[in-house]
This record gives structure tokens, sequence and C-alpha cells, in this order.
């Protein structure tokens, strides 16, 4: 049944209603930060505005990517005029602020409300940013006549959308703080980028958090990521905009990714849909959700065997394209719009790679219009690679001339041992914001040592296979009821 409103000019409607794949962004977080600049922004004492060209660059890229790889991005209403990666546009106008409108009118953009019925309608106990809010609010104002804006909330019921707000969003984020404990504590320290040798004191500032979060659920206090981040992040006290992250609270650094990648993943899965993470944060596969106790799920490799053929598989063909590592940076919003027009964009017949590899010319032909002098071409050299993440072990196998060249990270690998096979395709020279394209195709799951050992063994027969020793961060290369707090 459609939950579609009365408004003309309000879609309303529920998550299941939205388009297959829809995405929620992570880096539309208004408070993200990559793990790199996080570390920077601690040891210099940095505050969020004092990055905020850095990380808004970098939150901007990834946006224009989430247009162009997704058909639907999903985008909490807050991050529309706090995160100034999406804001300028609005407070720009013209045509950036016209590109924004027509994005929100085919649906692209879909703004998530937490308890309002209507998008530009003020949050409450939410301090915005108040030039790019009154942008936002007339950029929903003068939305053509035509135009509907697509806006998903969990219920349009008032009192079914607390409680769905309660028990999706609020008691998951806290069930899932609690499970880090339950975590094997040595693998976990070791993908978010802790030594060995303290991985006990990381373990116990755990305890702590956990400690922390089970006391106020006793007394029937809501564990939010604000809540925990004044406690074990930051500077209590500071606006969003100014926050600090408090070199004297241990691993400070550490928990914040923690937290983030919970609260993002935890608002996905309770919209039924999947999480965008951008490149250099921490990815899914640290919260160790295999341990979770459940039947197994069909696309669930457990085979050893099964699990060598993805890094076996026949090279992609590739092609010779023109792409600046800075490309995607160059466009604009009415750029992107455009290239969602293309029927480069529109065509989804044949391979998914092949489709991405037809975005990229599109993306270049776009951007060779705007004539940046800053930005120098050169070849574009397209590989495939296939990263498949065991527990601690990271085995990535690359091909760009039908050859491929296995690189196995070894760390951790515990009796049970989890993880997931992605395939990558991106430049062989990596830059920071390289344009590349990365899809999850199968989660794996291992019961016993051995399996993990039988398949060990047989990548290691592999030809032209090497090995390390350690393990990589696991970090990957969006009637007012005052009565529901802020998520």
């Amino acid at each position: 049944m459609t939950t579609q409103g009365t408004d003309d000019a309000i879609s309303r409607k529920r998550p299941a209603e939205l388009a297959p794949g829809a995405v929620i962004a992570q880096s539309l977080d208004n408070e993200w930060v990559s793990a790199r600049l996080t570390k920077e922004m601690i040891e210099k004492g940095k505050s969020l505005r004092d990055v905020e060209d850095i990380r808004s660059k970098e939150a901007r890229a990834e946006f224009f990517r989430s247009l162009i790889n997704t058909r639907q991005v999903v985008v909490n209403r807050v991050f529309f005029y706090n995160n100034r990666a999406v804001s300028c546009d609005l407070v720009e106008g013209g045509a950036a602020r016209r590109a924004h409108q027509k994005l929100l009118g085919d649906g692209s953009l879909v703004p998530y409300l937490v308890n309002e019925r209507e998008p530009a309608a003020r949050p409450p106990n939410v301090s915005v940013d108040e030039e790019a809010f009154t942008a936002w609010q007339e950029t929903v104002d003068s939305m053509p006549a035509s135009s509907r804006i697509t806006c998903v909330r969990l219920s349009w019921e008032d009192q079914e959308n607390r409680d769905a707000t309660r028990n999706a969003l609020f008691n998951p984020f806290a069930g899932q703080v609690q499970r880090l404990t339950a975590t094997d504590i040595p693998l976990l320290a070791s993908q978010v980028g802790v030594p060995p040798e303290r991985a006990p004191q990381f373990g116990a500032r755990l305890h702590r958090l956990v400690g922390f979060s089970s006391d106020r659920r006793t007394r029937d206090q809501l564990v939010s990521r604000r809540v925990l981040y004044d406690e074990f992040v930051s500077v209590p006290g500071l606006p969003v905009s100014d926050v600090r992250y408090d070199r004297t609270k241990p691993f400070a650094g550490e928990i914040k990714q923690l937290l983030d990648l919970i609260y993002n993943v935890n608002l996905a899965d309770a919209l039924g849909m999947h999480p965008l993470t951008p490149s250099g944060s921490l990815r899914r596969i640290a919260l160790q959700e295999w341990r979770d106790v459940r039947t197994a799920p069909s696309g669930v490799v457990t085979d050893p065997e099964q699990l060598l053929l993805f890094l076996r598989r026949q090279a992609f063909s590739t092609v010779q394209d023109r792409l600046t590592p800075a490309a995607v940076d160059t466009l604009t919003l009415e750029d992107v719009w455009s290239l969602r027009q293309s029927d480069a964009w529109h065509d989804r017949v044949g391979r998914v790679f092949d489709r991405y590899v037809k975005l990229n010319s599109e993306i270049v032909r776009i951007a060779a219009g705007r004539r940046v002098s800053r930005t120098m071409a050169r070849q574009w050299t397209p590989v495939i690679e296939v990263v498949v993440v065991v527990g601690g072990a990271v085995f990535s196998a690359i091909t760009g001339n039908d050859t491929w060249g296995v690189v196995g990270d070894i760390g951790a690998v515990s009796a049970k041992a989890g993880g997931s096979v992605q395939l990558v395709l991106r430049n062989r020279r990596e830059g920071r914001r390289e344009q590349k394209f990365a899809r999850e195709i199968a989660s794996v799951r291992f019961d016993s040592a051995r399996e993990w050992e039988q398949f060990h063994g047989m990548v290691r027969q592999l030809p032209g296979y090497r090995e390390q020793r350690g393990s990589r961060m696991a970090t990957s290369s969006a009637t007012v009821q005052d009565d529901i707090p802020e998520y």
C-alpha cells in the first residue's frame, strides 16, 4: 500500500517504497572525517572548522560518486544544510541550486525525515547553519510547480514513527555498541590501526565504553552517538562545526571511527538500504557481524574452493581512455545532473563494469569542457581488483593485462572467520580522490580454522603469489514532534 501524501509538493514514502539499491552515503554525515584526517586532527588539535576545506572537498567528491554510481541517494535532512559539501550549491543559488532542485524533483536525492512531516521544517534540538538552512528552505519553496520532493520516514503515522525510531535506530545502535567487547579484540584492534602491543589497552577502553552505554540503558536513557562522543571522543560542549577530538581521551580516533561506522550502517539497515562507505573509512567488516547467531543466508560463501574462484576469475576486457584523478572534482552538480541524463548512465545492458567505463568516458567529456588548467590529463589504465577479506587477512588480486597479481596481507584469523568479496574497478595508479567503482558481491563465512587453512593453502599455490605479514586497517580504497530525539 502506498503512503503517498495528499500534498502535491511532497511524495511521502516508507523505506520499502524507494528504488531498489537506494543507498545511504556515509560521507554526507556532517561529522564524517576520514581515518587519516581524524588522526591529523587529534595530533595537531584541529577542529572540524580548521579542516573544513579539506573535509568538504573529500565529502563532495564522494557525494558526486554516490550520485553517479547509484540510482537514489537518501540523505538525512540535516545534512542538506549542515554539510557544506551539499549546502554550497544551495547557498550559491542560480544553476547550482536549480541542479539540486532537479535531483530532488526526480527522486535522485531523497531527504530522510526523523520526525518532521515537511523537508524544510526546522528540526528540534539541532543546531543548524542558519545561512544554509535559509537557502534550503528557499530551495524547497521555489521548486517548480510540476516537481515533487520524495521524502522518506520510517512511518508517516506519528506514534508508529516514534516507536520505530526507538526500536529501529536507537536500540540497535546501543546493541551494536554493547557487542564491541564480544568481538575478537586483537582482530578489531588491527582493523582500526591499533598496534598489537596496545590491543589490551584498547580492549580495556572498549570495556569502559560498553559499561558506560550499559549504565545509561539500565537507567532507561538513550544511547546516542553524541552522548558517546562527549564521553570518549570529543571535547564536550562545543557546537558541531567547532568540534575537536580530545587527545587526552585514549583511542579517541579509533572509537570515533567505530561509532561512525555503527551509526551509518545502523541507519542504512533501519531503512533497508545499502551503506555507501567512502574511501578511507572503516569498513563494515570491522563489526565482525558474522559472530551473530543466524541461519546461513543465500549468497554466503562457505566453501574455500568456491571462494578461490573469485581470485581466479578471468580478467574483464579493459579499455584505454584518458582520465585525470581530479576529473570528478572539476565537475559541478549541474554536470552530475547532465551525466545522469546520458545514455551511458541509463544503459543498464551488459556487465556492470562495462557501464562504469562508459560513465568514466562521459565524466571526462564533461570535465574537458571545464578546461581547468590545474587538471593534467594522463593515460587511464583500468584494472580489476578482487578484494577478499577474511577475518584479519586481506587478499588482493589485480589484473589489467589478462594476468593476475595476488597479494596476501595476513593478520589474525579466528577459528571462525567471516568477511566479504568486493570487485573494484580503478586506475592502476591510484590517487586519493581517484574515481573508482566498488561492489560487494558476496559474504564469506568459514566455520573453522581448517577451512581457512585450506583456502590459504590454495591461494599460496597461485602463480605470482606473494605474502606479507601484518594487517591492513579495515578502511575502504547521506507537524514536528519534539519528543523524538535526534538520532
